[in-house]
Formats: C-alpha cells, sequence, structure tokens
C-alpha cells in the first residue's frame, strides 16, 4: 500500500524519520511547517530526502491554514507530529504548549471532517498522559498529568477519540514512550548526555555534567522503530489508539553510566545530580506495555538502552566511541 501522506511537524525527529520511512515504502510525502522558506530542514538534509519530500508553509494553530493545505495535497494519511515537545519548557510556556498541541490537533481534525475526504489521521500522543506509573501502562490506564506538556497531549487525545466516536473519522493516537536518535534536540536530557560524555572524552570539556533526579526510571525506545508503528497504526483495519513502547523501563542512572562507559568514563567522576534542574512536578516510574501493538500490529521493539546508548555515541563521536565497552 502507498499513496500521499501529509506530515506536520516535519522538521523534527519523529517527522524527518517517519518521512524517510514513507518514501522507502513508495509513498509521496508532503511536510507542513509554519515558514517553509525559512526553515531549513536540517534533519531531512541530513537523512538525504530533502528534494524528495515538498514542504508547505501553514501554521497548525491557524484553521484556513491548516485545511488549505490538507485541500492542496489530498493526503491520504495525515500525520500530526508538531507542537511544543519539551517537557521542562512546558512549565515555562504553558500558553504556547496548550495552544500548539491542543488548538494544532482541533483544527487538523476539523478540517478533515469539514472537507468529508477518506483522511486517515495518526496524533502523536504521550507517555507523559499518564504520569507515574506504578504498573506498565496500556490502553486502559488512566490518565494522571503531571506537567502542562502532559495536560495538553491528554486534551489533544480525547479530542481524537471524540472525533472518531462522533463523527467515524478515522481518528488514531499513538501514546509513545521516549524514542531516541541522533536527530534529538540538544535540550532532550538523551542529547546533554552523550554530548557532554563525547566532549569529556575529547577533553573539550571539563566541567561536570549538572542533572536533575538521577533515579527516574523511562522506558527508552529507538525512533526508527517507532515511526515504523505510527505507520502501522494508520494502515491497521480500524481506528484504535496504541502503546507502543519497549515494555522495559531503566534508571536514567543506567543511561548515564552506559552513555560514559561508552566513551570508556566513569559517570561517577563527572556528573553531578542538582535540585536546581529538577521539575516542579516529574514523574518517577514511566513504562509502558506494547502488548496490543505487537497482537495487532505485529510490532515489536527490537533495540534496548544499551544498544542505543551505544548508537547514540557514535553518531556523536565516531572516534571516540568505545563499542566494545557496551
Amino acid at each position: 500500500m502507498s499513496g500521499t501522506a501529509l506530515i506536520f511537524g516535519i522538521s523534527g525527529q519523529d517527522g524527518s524519520l517517519l518521512a524517510r520511512h514513507l518514501l522507502a515504502r513508495g509513498w509521496t510525502v508532503h511536510g507542513a511547517s509554519r515558514d517553509a522558506e525559512l526553515n531549513e530542514f536540517a534533519n531531512l538534509t541530513r537523512l538525504g530526502i530533502r528534494k524528495s519530500v515538498t514542504v508547505h508553509s501553514a501554521n497548525p494553530i491557524d484553521f484556513r491554514s491548516v485545511i488549505q493545505v490538507i485541500e492542496r495535497t489530498a493526503p491520504d494519511h495525515v500525520y500530526n507530529l508538531g507542537g511544543q515537545s519539551s517537557v521542562g519548557l512546558s512549565f515555562e510556556q504553558p500558553i504556547e504548549t496548550y495552544e500548539s498541541i491542543v488548538v494544532a490537533t482541533l483544527n487538523i481534525l476539523e478540517s478533515i471532517r469539514f472537507l468529508k475526504r477518506s483522511i486517515r489521521f495518526y496524533n502523536a500522543a504521550s507517555s507523559e498522559c499518564f504520569g507515574d506509573t506504578k504498573e506498565a501502562a496500556d490502553e486502559t490506564t488512566p490518565f494522571h498529568p503531571r506537567s502542562p506538556y502532559a495536560v495538553a497531549k491528554s486534551a489533544a487525545f480525547w479530542a481524537v477519540a471524540n472525533y472518531r466516536d462522533a463523527y467515524g473519522l478515522f481518528a488514531a493516537s499513538g501514546i509513545l514512550f521516549n524514542h531516541e536518535s541522533p536527530l534529538r534536540p540538544a535540550r532532550f536530557v538523551t542529547q546533554k548526555v552523550i554530548r557532554a560524555a563525547a566532549d569529556i572524552a575529547a577533553k573539550t570539556r571539563t566541567e561536570p555534567l549538572v542533572l536533575g533526579n538521577l533515579d527516574v526510571w523511562r522506558d527508552w525506545g529507538w525512533a526508527e522503530e517507532y515511526v515504523e508503528a505510527m505507520h502501522l497504526i494508520l494502515r491497521h483495519g480500524s481506528p484504535q489508539d496504541f502503546v507502543v513502547a519497549t515494555g522495559q523501563s531503566e534508571p536514567l542512572k543506567a543511561f548515564v553510566a552506559e552513555a560514559f562507559a561508552a566513551f570508556g568514563l566513569d559517570w561517577r567522576a563527572h556528573v553531578i545530580s542538582s535540585g536546581e534542574f529538577m521539575r516542579p512536578s516529574d514523574i518517577s516510574v514511566s513504562a509502558g506495555c506494547p502488548d496490543r501493538a505487537q497482537r495487532l500490529l505485529g510490532w515489536k521493539a527490537q533495540v534496548r538502552m544499551p544498544e542505543i546508548v551505544r548508537r547514540l555515541a557514535i553518531a556523536a563521536a565516531p572516534a571516540l566511541a568505545v563499542s566494545e565497552a557496551m
């Protein structure tokens, strides 16, 4: 199966990787950006697919802009991967976070409903919606958002469910747990850790890495596998929501230890935990149960945390990474 896809948020990690995934399967791919003329689309260029993607200027929080780009591109699939994506930043910019996630999602849903076309819609939900997970969260686990970002993602999730139930749209959410790649922005903790370890190993950095709570647990996956799950969700016979996760949670301290070991370093000599970097409300344990995705989509994560760290380390500094130390 191939067709035409429109990706909101195509310049980000997930959008770029999804574009490559779809192109490799014969899809025509369009991408939406607030200002396509000024956006350099560095991730698309890095992946070698910039010339294969048609980009359009469209602001997701402007309804007219959204409906025009959907009408112009006539997509079979629409993926909503945009919005303010930093949990930490959402505490400082709650209104921007809410608008870029909730209003944008509603504009896309309403555009699809108004145009009355047979479009399948994917919405990027988040494991942050669950809050702390005492047991691995699945599709029936209640939401308990603990940040403005998580509140916005939860509201968008229920908007998708409402449009699916009320109007019969093929609209589904993927509740993705943490997923990494070298395309992650530098502000994310995984990139901070990898880059600090690489710089210390290269002797271009002497100061220690200061992080927040090292005892938080996260379910880390490989982003290239997760965009495959997005595509499978829209190819499924009926619109359903899916948890996308590895099913295995690890402490941040273990990630840090693996990252520094990849460069032949002992993390305890280079990392400090400080309350200054702790969020007003944080999640202690985040763990997902991907059984439904495996059962109905045939999808299962293959890459786990140690291998993720090894790949990130090699991408950050191939000449320095000590892969055999992994």
